[in-house]
């Protein structure tokens, strides 16, 4: 049933279910949903009135995880219930694509979405439509602003070229920079050259950036769905969006699988789905 029937499953039940209640993704089973900052296990309604508090909200998802994406759409559908969306941002979506979004909303009028939606779009291949398409189509018929928050791929090449100067104190202190580093190393399997740690840290956190000026200049309440390492308080766009204005905070939610453990340093929130079979994405790469 995975990953795109039990999407359409759980979001059918959203849509039968009473406004602002869905299950856990296991019925029944406690501590699905922690509030981290207090202990307290919620429910999913007692989730959805906290985020809806705040005027900027980040959601972190395991990108091929298809219940966090399930859980993403039936989040923003349940917060709009309790007040009028803002905005929705997504990691997903770079600045040359806007202007297709744009036109595409624009033209909608009340219309059916055309076929051929990815193509419309002009993407990316590397995020799997069968796990966004849903979350997309929905955000594009809303009257609400569907926004890119990432960066274009020539402005990568750029950085990767040479890296700017990161101005702020939080993001550029040392156990930052190092725990990313790590994790870089890590998600490249250990093959990359250690020449090319400081280019890619560089990328990562030039993203976190441009995601916390795009968060900060959205129309509130406004929601940013990004990968895990971009929504921790401790390492990725909360840091930026403190050094960019102290004014402003973001209520964080990650969602995690089961056996792992999130804690209050990372996030305000976490909502813990069943675990998913492992994959080894090194394993084509090792020799």
């Amino acid at each position: 049933m995975r990953p795109l029937l039990l999407l359409m499953a759980m979001l059918l039940a959203a849509c039968h279910s009473t406004p602002g209640v869905l299950p856990p993704p296991v019925a029944g089973a406690p501590g699905n949903i922690i509030d981290l900052r207090s202990g307290e296990v919620l429910s999913p309604a007692e989730l959805v009135e906290r985020l809806a508090r705040a005027p900027r909200v980040i959601v972190g998802e395991q990108h091929d995880n298809a219940d966090h994406h399930a859980l993403q759409l039936w989040l923003l559908r349940s917060m709009a219930l309790d007040r009028p969306q803002g905005s929705l941002l997504l990691e997903m979506l770079n600045p040359d694509q806007q202007p297709r979004v744009d036109a595409l909303k624009g033209s909608l009028g009340g219309r059916r979405l055309p076929d051929g939606l990815p193509g419309l779009l002009a993407w990316q291949s590397g995020w799997d439509w069968s796990l966004y398409g849903l979350l997309v189509s929905y955000a594009l018929v809303q009257p609400y602003p569907l926004l890119a928050a990432n960066l274009d791929r020539q402005e990568v090449r750029g950085i990767y070229a040479q890296a700017p100067r990161l101005p702020g104190g939080r993001a550029n202190a040392s156990a930052v920079t190092e725990a990313l580093s790590t994790q870089i190393r890590e998600s490249h399997c250990g093959l990359l050259p250690e020449s090319q740690v400081p280019a890619m840290l560089a990328v990562q956190q030039q993203r976190d950036r441009r995601m916390a000026e795009r968060l900060l200049a959205a129309p509130i309440p406004a929601l940013l769905f990004a990968g895990t390492f971009h929504g921790r308080k401790d390492l990725g766009v909360p840091l930026h969006v403190a050094d960019l204005d102290q004014t402003q905070s973001v209520a964080v939610l990650l969602l995690a699988e089961q056996g792992s453990q999130v804690f209050a340093s990372a996030a305000d929130f976490v909502w813990y789905t069943p675990p998913q079979p492992d994959k080894d994405y090194c394993a084509q790469l090792r020799p």
